[in-house]
């Protein structure tokens, strides 16, 4: 009769050799809900942006971009005025 083959080994772990856990090793770690993965930041929205290619002079990038973050938002409100839509 075959026995079953020991594929785990008995390490004891030193409590001192724990790692460390930092405010850093907190802001790594994953949350899970269950069997979801809950993930960090913004939640989705329901009125999604599409991602789309285009073509714009350097001078608009520029423009918007030297305003620092957020100048894809600042290109689709200035869009959303020149067509006439409200948010």
């Amino acid at each position: 009769m075959r026995t079953k083959k020991n594929t785990t080994t008995d390490k004891s772990i030193d409590p001192d050799e724990a790692p460390h856990l930092d405010r850093e090793w907190f802001e790594r770690a994953e949350i899970w809900h269950g069997n979801k993965l809950i993930r960090p930041g913004r939640p989705k929205s329901v009125a999604r942006k599409e991602a789309v290619s285009l073509r714009l002079d350097p001078e608009v990038l520029d423009y918007f971009r030297n305003q620092g973050p957020g100048w894809q938002s600042r290109i689709n409100a200035a869009l959303r005025k020149a067509a006439g839509l409200r948010r």
